[in-house]
């Protein structure tokens, strides 16, 4: 399905093709409509299938068809982390590029001079207000900013902000908003604390899934049995023979990511590490790094496994099994988007197998795996004799699972064609404003549509 066949404004349409996205994603193609015929939203879906564009399409074309008084707060966005608040915000800028409509990020990490220009942002009334939810309380408490006109509240990766303990503020922050609003909320997975929250500030909402929760096909997964101690010289030998392309290593803790980015390092390759201790600065610092090509290789935490969308991530490799399946499908969406392919490998040691065994059986998957051990338990004299060593099975077949669809992303031949398209099918965009600029306070922009990243 084409953005075209939504009722969309024609100047949300024109900033769609100034970025090459024409075709929408099965979450988009289900959520927008609903949207658009204002209900609320519950929609399930897994990471890089388009779901910020699922809401903001539509929530922009609201805003803009109904003017609002300027000073008050409109639309708020809460997302779990700063990265994924100014991705969003990146997205929101590009969407609405020939649209007058505001919006400003609010997250931690900043100074005390970052504080005070959300805080001044905010008095002064946004559009949308994209914010995590720690900060935003933190800016309520301070006084001052009218949340009275709030007419869609957003939750983005609402289970995520669940399991860093967000529950309790997003439920103070929906206090505070109007009853006859629209409330939408994305999910990666339902599990029953997002039913519960759901029930809270929900309305009768309409309830869209895409399928379980599962890596797109275009991820070709694969993982190696391996000791321990052979994790390190395995991962080396991968990292020297991908020079030149981005690769993310997961491992499990903040301590194991320093000293993994260290020993990478010391091996010659140009390694950078993200993790919670990081301010926001070097975490900015080493994302611009990675996307020009100066940093080739980021570990990372979990932190960074949603919400950070870079292109042309061609391999993403878990030093360390992830404990939940879901976060395993969280990491490995970092590669294969916008339509390209990637690979994802797992190093699969002694301690990970329990972990790695709950990964396959909850997605429903098998992985290709090289030394993966018999299934059958060996005699203790057997077990002395392989002295703990994985046999080879090459049993294994390709994995398996369901084709989510690509990211938005085919080109067309140029905004004039575009626009003739639209009025040979005899729309116009008398019923829209002709905005003539932006509010105040909108963010200026210069050259070309940003095209979100």
């Amino acid at each position: 399905m084409l953005f075209e066949d939504f009722d969309l404004s024609d100047d949300l349409l024109d900033a769609l093709y100034a970025m090459h996205f024409e075709e929408c994603t099965p979450i988009q193609e289900k959520a927008i409509p609903v949207v658009l015929d204002r209900h609320d939203l519950i929609a399930i879906a897994q990471t890089g299938t388009g779901k910020t564009a699922a809401y903001l399409l539509p929530v922009i074309d609201l805003l803009a068809e109904v003017p609002e008084a300027d000073g008050f707060v409109n639309c708020i966005i809460m997302a779990p982390t700063r990265e994924l608040a100014q991705q969003i915000e990146r997205q929101m800028d590009g969407f609405s590029y020939y649209l007058p409509l505001s919006s400003i990020a609010v997250y931690g990490g900043t100074d005390g001079a970052g504080f005070a220009r959300q805080q001044k942002g905010m008095r002064e009334g946004a559009d949308v207000v994209i914010a995590t939810p720690g900060r935003l309380q933190a800016l309520l408490q301070m006084g001052g900013i009218d949340l009275s006109k709030v007419r869609y509240f957003v939750l983005d990766e609402a289970d995520r902000m669940l399991d860093m303990g967000f529950y309790d503020d997003i439920m103070a922050i929906a206090r505070l908003l109007p009853q006859e609003r629209q409330t939408l909320l994305f999910s990666a997975t339902m599990p029953p604390k997002i039913r519960k929250l759901a029930q809270s500030i929900l309305r009768d909402p309409v309830e869209v899934k895409i399928a379980p929760s599962r890596p797109v096909e275009k991820i070709a997964q694969s993982a190696i049995f391996c000791n321990e101690d052979q994790k390190e010289s395995l991962l080396i030998d991968m990292l020297k023979g991908r020079r030149g392309q981005r690769v993310i290593v997961f491992a499990a803790s903040k301590h194991g990511v320093r000293d993994l980015a260290r020993t990478l390092r010391r091996a010659g390759i140009k390694a950078a590490e993200i993790h919670s201790d990081l301010d926001q600065q070097q975490r900015d610092e080493t994302i611009r790094g990675f996307r020009s090509g100066r940093i080739e290789v980021i570990v990372a935490t979990d932190l960074l496994a949603r919400g950070i969308d870079i292109d042309e991530v061609m391999l993403v490799i878990n030093y360390d099994v992830p404990r939940e399946p879901e976060d395993y499908v969280h990491r490995v969406g970092r590669t294969a988007r916008a339509n390209a392919d990637g690979e994802a490998v797992t190093l699969v040691g002694p301690r990970d197998r329990r972990a790695f065994s709950r990964v396959e059986s909850t997605l429903k998957i098998e992985i290709p795996a090289q030394n993966r051990p018999a299934q059958n338990r060996p005699s203790s004299s057997a077990r002395r004799q392989n002295s703990g060593r994985p046999r080879r099975d090459s049993s294994n077949g390709p994995a398996s699972a369901d084709n989510l669809g690509a990211t938005s992303g085919a080109a067309n031949s140029g905004n004039g064609e575009n626009r003739a398209k639209r009025n040979n099918r005899g729309r116009g965009n008398n019923h829209r404003r002709n905005p003539s600029g932006k509010k105040p306070g909108a963010p200026r922009r210069h050259g070309g549509v940003p095209r979100p990243e």
